[in-house]
C-alpha cells in the first residue's frame, strides 16, 4: 500500500509538472494580480479628503486659519476655486467639503464682542467621510480659538506614544492572494480534474485494480500539499521582493494553515467532483462556489467592512479564516494560541467536507 500511494504521489506530481501552461498560469495569475492591485493601491497610506477654502475676508486673522487648514492631511483644501467653483464641485461628488470664511470674520475676532463664525458645507451623501472631514476642520478651529483667546485647560491629558506595525493594503492584500490561490487550485483544480478522469474511464480502469480509494485520495492530497506549500513560497517571496512585505510570525505555523486551506478546499472539490456528471458541469459549479468567497472571505477587503447583518454568517466560512489567519501570521506574529479557533474551525471544514465527500464519490 505505501509503496502504491508512493507511485500515486510522484505521478500526480508529474502530471502537474508535464501541464506546464496550467502551471504557470495557476501561480502567475495570483501573482499578477498581486503585483497589479499592490503597484496601484498597495501603498494604502492615510486617508485624505478633498475639501476647497474660500477666504473671503482677506484679514490677518483669516489668513492665519487658511494656512492652519492648509497644513491638514486629513482634508487637502485647495484655495485657488471661487464660491461658486467650489459648490459646483460639491454638487458633482468631487468634493467633501467647502469651507467659507465670511467677509467681517477678522472684524468680529478684534471686537471680541461675538464668536467669529466660519462655514462649513459638506455632501450629505458621503456621511463617513463628510463627519471626518468636519472633525479635521472642528480640532483646526478649535486649537486656533484657544491660542487666541489663551485658554488654559484645567485637566490635561498626559499622552505617551508607542510604535505600531506600519502596515500598508499590501500587507493585507498578500496573505488575502494566498489564501485565494489555495482556494482555487484546489476546489476548482480537483473537481475538474477528477471529473475529466471519471469521464474518460481512468477511475474505473484504476479501481479494477487492487488499489483502494483511501490510498488514491491520500496521494493527490500529498501531490497537492507539496505543490500549494511550494507556490505559497514562491508568492511569498515574490512579494518580499517586489513590496518588502515580511512573516513576522512562524513560517511552521503558516505552513500549517496552508495545509490546513488545502485538505479542506480538496474536500470541497471531491464534493463538487462526485455530484458533477461531467466536467463541463463540475467547472461552473466550482465557480459558482469559489467566486462569491473571493468577495465574501476577506480576500481584497475587511470583513468589517461588510454589512453588520451578513458578517455574522461570513465569519464561518474556511476562506475567511483561512486569509485572517494567513494574515494573523504574517502581519502581527501571531501564534496557536491566538488563532485555534481559526484552525478548529477550518479543521471541522474539512471533517465535514471529506465525510460528504465518501459519500459523493463515484469511480464511474
Amino acid at each position: 500500500m505505501m509503496k502504491a500511494y508512493i507511485q500515486l504521489t510522484v505521478s500526480q506530481l508529474r502530471v502537474f509538472s508535464r501541464n506546464r501552461q496550467v502551471l504557470f498560469w495557476t501561480l502567475m495569475f495570483p501573482v499578477f494580480l498581486m503585483v497589479m492591485l499592490g503597484s496601484f493601491v498597495g501603498g494604502g497610506g492615510g486617508v485624505s479628503y478633498a475639501g476647497a477654502l474660500i477666504n473671503l475676508d482677506k484679514s490677518t486673522q483669516s489668513i492665519q486659519l487658511t494656512d492652519a487648514l492648509l497644513k491638514l492631511e486629513t482634508v487637502q483644501f485647495e484655495s485657488d476655486r471661487t464660491e461658486e467653483e467650489a459648490l459646483d464641485a460639491l454638487r458633482n461628488g468631487e468634493l467633501e467639503l467647502v469651507v467659507i470664511i465670511p467677509v467681517g470674520y477678522g472684524e468680529s475676532l478684534s471686537a471680541g464682542i461675538s464668536a467669529a463664525e466660519i462655514k462649513a458645507i459638506y455632501d450629505q451623501t458621503k456621511t463617513m467621510q463628510s463627519e471626518v472631514a468636519l472633525l479635521a476642520l472642528s480640532q483646526t478651529v478649535d486649537s486656533l480659538s484657544k491660542a487666541i483667546v489663551q485658554y488654559e485647560p484645567v485637566v490635561v491629558v498626559k499622552t505617551e506614544g508607542i510604535q505600531s506595525l506600519q502596515l500598508e493594503y499590501i500587507d493585507f492584500l498578500v496573505p488575502g492572494i494566498v489564501a485565494m490561490m489555495i482556494m482555487s487550485n484546489n476546489l476548482n483544480g480537483v473537481s475538474g480534474q477528477i471529473a475529466s478522469w471519471r469521464e474518460r474511464g481512468i477511475l474505473r480502469r484504476m479501481q479494477s485494480t487492487p488499489l483502494q480509494a483511501s490510498t488514491f485520495i491520500a496521494g493527490q492530497i500529498t501531490a497537492r500539499l507539496v505543490l500549494n506549500g511550494l507556490q505559497a513560497t514562491v508568492v511569498l517571496l515574490i512579494a518580499s521582493l517586489i513590496f518588502d512585505t515580511q512573516v513576522n510570525g512562524s513560517w511552521a505555523l503558516l505552513m500549517l494553515f496552508v495545509i490546513l486551506g488545502t485538505l479542506t478546499f480538496m474536500a470541497i472539490g471531491f464534493i463538487i467532483a462526485g455530484v458533477a456528471k461531467s466536467p463541463e458541469s463540475a467547472g461552473p459549479i466550482a465557480g459558482f462556489i469559489s467566486f462569491p468567497l473571493l468577495f465574501l472571505g476577506g480576500v481584497f477587503f475587511p470583513i468589517s467592512n461588510m454589512p453588520e447583518v451578513i458578517q455574522p454568517y461570513v465569519k464561518l466560512l474556511p476562506i475567511s479564516h483561512l486569509s485572517t489567519a494567513l494574515r494573523q501570521v504574517m502581519n502581527v506574529g501571531a501564534d496557536l494560541s491566538v488563532l485555534w479557533f481559526d484552525a478548529l474551525l477550518l479543521g471541522g471544514w474539512m471533517i465535514v467536507a471529506f465525510i460528504i465527500a465518501s459519500f459523493t464519490f463515484k469511480w464511474e
